[in-house]
């Protein structure tokens, strides 16, 4: 039986209470409180989230850029130091190896933050590809990483403000952590990386501060009203970033792996789409249920927020339109819902 990995805070978790389980190798609490306070925590105020059993990957030397700018789908050009970009690692074939998280810390040193069931496929990617004047490292193992997501997370944590993808060095709580406005959440808010050793005092700071302790439940429920996929349900080796609505994300005029046929789709228009829904009738749809007309759920849960089924799922790119009614068989059951517009849930001004 494998040993599960524990972050730097799992005796933060195992002191409240908090519900933990089997995530991705590691044993990661899933809730606290509860999914629902949680999560509309978030979405009210400020809640803070363990993410540290994310990978990171260091890509340094003269030919980082070039190394990176070979294999990853967005274009780095666009970038200075203190800059972030969402991007896809991609395959021959299109397929997205992972979504991830590059930050150019300089010229010559970027952070890769990945998705932890991935941290070894990304790593061992990366290296055997490695070409002279470039070294890829993980340094997994030496942070933690916590995001602070809310409308009041800035303010709690009484950070100055600061463009969106963008980091740099700060303190909270009088520990010293890169501090990036990324999230998950569709929230604003920030992702604090520290080294290890700090973990425990920047958590205690961050909580102290007013952020609501959230597992992973919440993080699941959040990121699905917005539409964050999910790489291993909404997105995998197997499904291509404009079948999966990721177009944005690639910089189709460089040369990177899998842009031709990435190209080819894009000419010729995807053979289905990630769309969203919502469930007309009380149901809650889950992943693999299947999708009347050829398409499957990838992601699904009870939004907290509109007291309703939602999901993703992939449909025929004919019937992909917002405002097209959906048929999804929910334990044996027929159940109706509708396409609409992405994301799920908008604040209201």
């Amino acid at each position: 039986m494998q040993t599960l990995l524990r972050t730097p805070l799992h005796e933060r978790h195992a002191a409240v209470g908090a519900r933990l389980v089997p995530f991705a190798g590691w044993e990661m609490p899933v809730q606290y409180e509860g999914v629902i306070p949680e999560h509309k925590a978030v979405r009210s105020d400020c809640g803070v989230f363990d993410v540290s059993h994310m990978g990171e990957l260091h890509v340094e030397g003269p030919k980082a850029k070039e190394l990176l700018q070979s294999l990853l789908s967005n274009d780095l050009d666009g970038l200075t130091d203190g800059d972030a970009q969402y991007t896809l690692l991609t395959n021959e074939r299109g397929g997205i190896v992972d979504d991830l998280i590059v930050y150019r810390l300089d010229a010559g040193h970027f952070l890769i933050v990945c998705n932890a069931s991935n941290r070894e496929p990304v790593y061992d990617w990366l290296k055997e590809r490695e070409i002279r004047g470039s070294e890829v490292r993980d340094a997994s193992d030496e942070y933690a990483l916590l995001a602070v997501q809310g409308p009041r997370a800035i303010e709690r944590l009484g950070l100055p403000e600061a463009k969106p993808f963008t980091h740099a060095m700060g303190s909270v709580g009088g520990v010293e952590a890169m501090i990036a406005r990324t999230g998950y959440t569709g929230e604003e808010g920030c992702e604090l990386m520290c080294p290890a050793e700090d973990a425990v005092e920047l958590w205690d700071a961050v909580v102290d501060a007013g952020a609501v302790p959230c597992g992973l439940g919440a993080r699941d429920t959040l990121r699905l009203e917005v539409c964050y996929p999910l790489h291993g349900n909404d997105i995998t080796p197997d499904t291509d970033a404009i079948s999966a609505g990721l177009g944005w994300t690639c910089a189709l005029a460089e040369d990177f792996t899998g842009v031709e046929e990435l190209r080819r789709i894009k000419e010729a228009g995807p053979e289905r789409k990630l769309v969203a829904f919502m469930m007309e009738e009380k149901a809650v749809p889950r992943n693999g249920m299947t999708i009347q007309g050829g398409g499957e759920v990838t992601s699904g849960t009870h939004s907290p927020m509109l007291d309703r089924g939602i999901g993703m799922g992939y449909v025929p790119a004919a019937s992909a339109a917002p405002g097209t009614e959906l048929t999804i068989d929910v334990r044996g059951k027929d159940r109706r819902a509708t396409i609409v517009p992405k994301p799920i849930y908008k604040r209201e001004e």
